[in-house]
């Protein structure tokens, strides 16, 4: 807020100091200042420090308080202001003129880094432009655009403190940084081909490609993409693996390479009109595309689309993205470039289940076998951050499923304050959250904490985010798991804080109360939680997932969930649906008869181990999981029997639903108890009647639904609560979702949906970081849960 000024006669010189606060460095914000205070004769000067930014103004009262009445609602595109704070000082008289001041590097405070940015329309212009002397410039940015996370390597944001330290600028490049009126005045990553970085094409041991740099390089690596060869691509916040999306022989190749299954790849255009030709693109689609963010959105395919098909075989969904960075856009070719690919797989440069590969040299390691040539530059990355992906809503509001770049480190605001604290999250989906007052920042997505690799990953993330905003975290919160890799880093982190034990946060709890922050309530209300995905550790030792719990953030109860059944083989049961769907069907008392598609998908030896297996429980875990649920149907319906990657059955299952989506509306019946033995009940019968595998798929998700407002329907009778939070990995799935909010807002009942804070695992930190901060004891009105330390 703006602290009252004391009125003076708009003739006297008055001078003063401000603060302000929020996303302000490494936007161009002082270079706005310098020029809204030389615009209006002012002196003084500007600088940063690690409070925000640091402003004294004098002159004629009334110029200075246009000045002031300016310096927010005229901010650069980048900037965020949130607080600006205003103290009458008295006038001086001495200042020359209005100067930038070198950065304040010893006071203590907290600022704002904006994240990485997508190349800005004036830079593009520049880029295509023979006339310019950044004309193809892998490199070339300026205030409103690039990258600022992945180079920051601390605060206040200065280029001493960035990656770009050891690229000395020319002196045209410094001539451009010292001028206030240049789009690049004191652009931290202002660089030109005099200066660098420098792009360089490395080849595979027996390839056959030229090592080469500069605008070989690129012209180079188009001509390996144009011949099917497989490159690794060196971006902003880490390396993709590309190939063209139109050759079936380099996309087979790298999904063999990258033993990738059939997991969907995401693809980038050249352009929005190519975005158009292959995907259905509305208006709110279109601008989340081109928006500086530039995630991955997940957009339905155009039929008769001209990709390979093994882009994203069996899903309803295809992911698309447009060019982010200069060399994204060189390498997809501008006007009078010879003929290329057009559309480019862009997928995470690891090997699956490793973090994304940001070093050189580790590149080379970590990718050798996956590519043919590396096009590399020389300019470090400071901390990894994988691409965005989002969905957006038939209402044109969005849905983050992996919260990273274009977003991380983007403070959230929270409803409630917090004592500085760590959240580690889970071990699937990973991303990190630190806490204080009344901000939370998300790190990058970080992945599945399965080996040593992730686990250091996490550690490096977490070094980076206390770099970028000085949270000294008093205590660490994690996953009750006792078995997750996360918890066990979390209780070795916690061992360096005066706090005995980490808090360990039920998994459905966290997935609640991270809607519920989400959403801006404070929590002196509970809500209806329904929480359905894979896996959680429930209080009782099973596995939950199909969960319903009044919640707030201090505790939690238990008031319906999905009927448990069988997971044989515990975790590794997930890649077999066809046995999920035997233990569904035995533990609603259903024949395994030879017809059926989950039968037949089993080998006599299965059959034989499940009769044997289920009924004695050994070797089987409990769950009332949600997303097994869907694997079971999956299989059942005859889609998919055996996964090779996490949710594929599910995910198939509702590329089916989506195909019949709009030629029936009828639901499959669930028991009173949540318990799904009537809807399985009712697809087999479907399947003798021969009813079409979409049908089916449609008339379960509608079920689930519509099972989900009736369960809620008496949570409210008994609790009289009216606001559900619809989350966890399931609601993931768009049609659920949407029918399901649209069955309770229709009932009357509030729904909250996550938005910017994913529904999976990847939002879980958040939750966890405002449950810890609630201290240790239940809520008294929930009744039976409380958070001591374990």
């Amino acid at each position: 807020m703006t602290a009252p000024i004391t009125p003076t006669t708009a003739t006297a010189a008055v001078r003063r100091r401000i603060t302000v606060r929020g996303t302000v460095q490494g936007v161009g914000f002082r270079p706005h200042v310098h020029r809204l205070a030389a615009g209006l004769g002012l002196t003084g000067f500007v600088g940063n420090t690690a409070h925000g930014v640091f402003i004294e103004v004098e002159g004629a009262a009334a110029d200075v308080e246009r000045f002031c009445g300016r310096l927010a609602g005229d901010a650069p595109p980048l900037a965020t202001v949130t607080a600006v704070a205003v103290e009458e000082v008295p006038a001086t008289g001495t200042d020359p003129g209005f100067a930038i001041r070198a950065t304040e590097r010893s006071a203590p405070g907290r600022t704002l880094l904006p994240p990485d940015t997508a190349t800005c329309a004036d830079c593009l212009r520049e880029l295509a432009d023979p006339a310019d002397r950044r004309h193809r410039h892998p490199f070339i940015t300026c205030t409103h655009c690039g990258p600022r996370f992945t180079i920051a390597t601390g605060m206040p944001y200065d280029r001493a403190v960035t990656t770009m330290a050891a690229f000395p600028m020319c002196p045209e490049c410094a001539r451009e940084y010292e001028a206030p009126a240049d789009r690049r005045f004191h652009a931290q990553p202002v660089a030109c081909p005099d200066c660098g970085p420098r792009l360089r094409l490395v080849p595979a041991a027996g390839s056959g490609v030229r090592a080469v740099r500069d605008a070989d390089a690129l012209s180079q690596a188009r001509e390996l993409l144009a011949a099917g060869r497989i490159l690794a691509v060196k971006g902003i916040g880490g390396y993709h693996l590309a190939c063209d999306a139109s050759a079936a022989h380099a996309v087979g190749t790298l999904r063999t390479r990258k033993a990738r299954g059939d997991k969907p790849f995401a693809v980038m255009c050249a352009d929005l009109a190519e975005a158009e030709r292959i995907a259905e693109v509305g208006p709110a689609e279109r601008a989340a595309l081109t928006s500086p963010r530039r995630p991955i959105v997940l957009l339905r395919p155009q039929r008769g689309v001209r990709l390979a098909p093994g882009v994203c075989p069996g899903s309803p969904h295809l992911g698309v993205m447009l060019p982010y960075t200069p060399v994204h856009t060189l390498l997809l070719g501008l006007p009078g470039d010879p003929p290329g690919p057009r559309v480019l797989v862009m997928t995470s440069g690891n090997r699956s289940g490793e973090p994304i590969v940001t070093d050189d040299d580790e590149a080379l390691t970590r990718l050798f076998g996956l590519a043919d040539a590396w096009l590399a530059h020389d300019r470090p990355i400071a901390s990894p951050c994988d691409d965005s992906l989002l969905r957006v809503r038939a209402d044109g509001t969005e849905q983050v499923l992996r919260r990273s770049r274009g977003y991380a480190p983007r403070p959230l605001r929270l409803p409630v304050p917090v004592r500085p604290a760590l959240a580690v999250g889970g071990d699937l989906k990973n991303a990190l959250c630190v806490g204080e007052g009344d901000l939370a920042w998300f790190g990058p997505h970080i992945g599945d904490m399965g080996d040593l690799a992730t686990l250091e990953a996490a550690a490096a993330a977490e070094r980076h985010l206390h770099r970028l905003t000085g949270v000294r975290p008093e205590l660490v919160a994690a996953d009750r798991h006792p078995g997750y890799h996360s918890s066990a880093w979390a209780r070795r982190r916690n061992a360096q804080l005066p706090s005995p034990e980490p808090v360990f946060v039920q998994h459905h709890h966290a997935h609640i109360a991270s809607v519920m922050a989400q959403a801006g309530l404070d929590g002196t209300t509970p809500v209806i939680g329904v929480a359905f995905d894979g896996t959680g550790y429930g209080d009782d030792g099973t596995v939950w997932g199909g969960e319903v719990l009044v919640a707030d953030y201090t505790g939690y109860r238990r008031l319906a969930h999905l009927a448990p059944a069988p997971l044989p083989g515990g975790d590794a049961g997930v890649a077999n649906p066809c046995r999920t769907a035997l233990a569904r069907l035995w533990a609603a008392g259903l024949p395994w008869d030879p017809d059926l598609p989950s039968v037949a998908a089993c080998s006599t030896e299965e059959l034989r181990l499940l009769g044997r297996q289920l009924p004695s429980g050994v070797g089987c875990a409990t769950t009332s999981s949600m997303g097994r649920l869907f694997d079971a149907v999956s299989s059942l319906a005859g889609v998919c029997h055996r996964a090779g990657y996490e949710a594929q059955a599910a995910l198939e299952l509702e590329a089916q639903a989506c195909l019949a989506w709009d030629l029936d509306t009828a639901a499959y019946p669930f028991g009173d108890r949540f318990d799904p033995a009537p809807a399985l009940r009712a697809i087999i019968t479907d399947l003798r009647r021969g009813t079409p595998v979409p049908v089916i798929a449609a008339r379960f998700h509608r079920g689930v639904a519509h099972a989900v407002a009736a369960v809620c329907s008496r949570v409210r009778r008994d609790t009289g609560l009216d606001t559900v939070a619809l989350t966890g990995g399931v609601f993931a799935n768009a049609l659920l979702e949407s029918v399901s909010a649209e069955l309770l807002r229709d009932d009357g009942f509030t729904v909250l949906l996550h938005g910017e804070v994913p529904p999976n695992d990847g939002g879980l930190a958040l939750g966890q970081l405002v449950v810890a901060a609630h201290g240790r004891s239940g809520h008294e009105g929930l009744g039976t849960v409380s958070y001591e330390t374990e």
